[in-house]
């Protein structure tokens, strides 16, 4: 099994910031990418930012300039440091982590979500 814990949401005003971070443990042999995904209410989940084994990273339009993800290979986790707070990136933020398990089999993994709330 693999777990995923997060933490780092909570309330914060227009313009502040906040760092989420991810880390993942359990029978995970590989990590090929590990990112964050968020959903507002109404809507669907979206990516916000990932990264890859090799350090590359993609993020939505919606957040370049303002947030910027990273890994800690050696610890098996992934940070967001969102910066420029807006109250349209209110939402669920959820870890992802994609990896492989055995040599051949591979599969996403869910954190719990963490709820980020930017309202004055």
């Amino acid at each position: 099994q693999v777990q995923l814990v997060e933490s780092g949401g909570g309330l914060v005003q227009p313009g502040g910031s906040l760092r989420l971070s991810c880390a993942a443990s359990g029978s995970i042999l590989r990590i090929v990418a590990m990112g964050w995904y968020r959903q507002a209410p109404g809507k669907e989940r979206e990516l916000v930012a990932s990264v890859n084994a090799g350090g590359g990273t993609n993020y939505a339009d919606s957040v370049k300039g303002r947030f910027t993800i990273s890994r800690d290979n050696a610890k098996n986790t992934v940070y967001v440091q969102m910066n420029s707070l807006k109250p349209e990136d209110t939402a669920v933020y959820y870890c992802n982590v994609r990896g492989y398990t055995t040599w051949t089999d591979w599969d996403d993994y869910w954190g719990q979500g963490t709820q980020v709330t930017v309202s004055s």
